[in-house]
């Protein structure tokens, strides 16, 4: 049974007045702004965390898919608590959560401390990214002033991605990398002092009922896939434990399949692979995201130990990658108004594969503006592809799962990310039998052609999740869906 409400329902909510909307949907944009930059930002710090905490390549894969795999996991989970526990209450402790992360990241002494901490920072992070989008969502309910607010929230969040290597690397250069993790400290603290002040209490009419089972296993398939990639190099591709990971990970996946088909209410709900667009949106976003954050990983390593850049120059030189972010995001939105998703998503495979390519040529001698244009087509990739994903994940659906499904897209993303950072890693790093800085520059080559291969993924995906066979899954799966919830 559904716990009952005592905050006033998400209606009157929109009688806000319009300063104190803009003031809530600032606060929500700066919380977030702070968790993109520390996703991004985490990168440039990888060579002086590995020197000063004696971390080995392996862990430093760990210390960024530590927290994009719990985040992964436990989005949807922390969208439901919203919705059932009030979506106020849910963000302050995500902000609380999140913020004392932080202070044991800065506080690391070991690399599994620090490992160990981010996990606690992920956590925090899945309390905060779907709830406060439930919160603007409910605040903003005129659908035009809603566009306009989620598109801002979007932008945040992308330009704070795109921006965390700047700030990161003038952070370690003048500080160190504790001062990434202590940004996050005081930005937690006004946020959640102003959402106390300013945020109302609202909760779902009917909160979707908890799925711990498939909650387990999807944790579970993700963890032990990415251990077997990560430390199959380490350990051996033949070894006991990188056999009885990807074992595990395939038993999970196959148990989750059956889990949530069973499920009247699943955490995943199966139905929505009908629709081609949905299954494409998926697709997409986890082919672009692994991508960039194998890009973000293996680049900072050789920008600092190959090249010999610090981390301000490393920062410095994916400026054009942010510049490119910023500036096509909101072009890839009017785009897909205007003229459909192909268009927007195919560009973005190409720009992708463009800079996968141009990367293959890297050497210790590159010259930086070669290297500066394709961190621009990689910028212009990342900004077109957002917005078709999230406009494929919600297209065809009944306006009652479109939340659903963005988070899901959203989950995707996430997943991408650490793939990426496992698999470019492991390609990379199995070139290179001396250290890491002796080698990277070459033996990174085969992961900047699987990039490359990620943006040919990207225009497949265009052309066939916007063709009329496609569309007309779309529709027929809502058809469905909307059938069987009034059944």
């Amino acid at each position: 049974m559904n716990t009952p409400t005592m905050s006033a329902p998400a209606g009157d909510l929109s009688q806000l007045g319009s300063r104190r909307r803009l003031a809530i949907l600032a606060t929500c944009c700066l919380s977030l702004f702070i968790v993109g930059i520390d996703t991004s930002g985490v990168n440039v710090a990888l060579p002086a965390i590995g020197s000063e905490l004696g971390a080995s390549a392996s862990q430093l894969q760990w210390v960024i898919d530590a927290y994009t795999l719990v985040l992964a996991s436990l989005l949807m989970l922390g969208g439901s608590l919203g919705d059932r526990l009030g979506r106020k209450r849910v963000f302050q402790v995500g902000l609380t959560v999140f913020g004392l992360g932080s202070i044991l990241c800065s506080l690391s002494v070991s690399p599994e401390m620090l490992i160990g901490a981010r996990m606690l920072q992920a956590v925090g992070g899945a309390m905060m990214n779907p709830v406060a989008m439930s919160i603007i969502t409910n605040v903003f309910t005129e659908p035009r002033e809603r566009a306009r607010a989620i598109g801002m929230w979007g932008t945040a969040i992308g330009v704070s991605m795109a921006l965390g290597p700047l700030v990161g690397g003038a952070l370690v250069d003048g500080i160190g990398w504790q001062a990434i993790f202590w940004l996050n400290v005081p930005v937690c603290l006004a946020a959640c002092i102003l959402t106390a002040i300013l945020v109302p209490e609202s909760r779902a009419p009917r909160a979707r009922r908890p799925d711990p089972a498939g909650q387990l296993l999807i944790l579970v398939f993700l963890a032990t896939l990415t251990f077997g990639i990560i430390e199959g190099r380490g350990l051996g591709w033949d070894s006991a434990p990188v056999v009885s990971a990807f074992h595990a990970a395939a038993v999970s996946l196959v148990a989750f399949l059956v889990v949530e088909s069973r499920r009247r209410e699943p955490l995943l709900d199966l139905r929505f692979f009908r629709s081609v667009p949905f299954s494409s949106s998926v697709a997409g976003a986890v082919l672009a995201f692994s991508a960039m954050g194998g890009f973000l990983f293996l680049n900072t390593l050789y920008l600092q130990q190959a090249r010999g850049l610090s981390p301000l120059e490393a920062g410095l030189m994916t400026l054009p990658m942010a510049v490119a972010n910023a500036v096509f995001s909101p072009l890839s939105g009017r785009l897909v108004g205007d003229r459909g998703a192909r268009l927007p998503m195919v560009g973005a495979g190409a720009m992708v594969l463009a800079s996968g390519l141009m990367l293959t040529q890297a050497g210790h001698d590159t010259s930086m503006w070669y290297l500066g244009v394709a961190y621009l087509a990689l910028g212009i990739g990342m900004g077109l592809v957002n917005a078709p994903i999230t406009n494929a994940a919600v297209s065809g659906m009944p306006r009652a799962q479109a939340g659903v499904a963005s988070a899901i897209a959203s989950t995707s993303r996430q997943v991408g990310i650490s793939l990426g950072v496992a698999v470019f890693g492991a390609v990379a790093f199995a070139g290179i039998d001396g250290p890491v800085a002796d080698g990277l520059a070459s033996a990174a080559h085969p992961a900047w052609v699987l990039m490359a291969g990620c943006g040919l993924g990207l225009i497949g995906v265009g052309v066939i999740s916007t063709g009329r066979w496609a569309l007309a899954t779309a529709e027929r799966t809502r058809e469905r869906i909307a059938a069987d919830a009034s059944a």
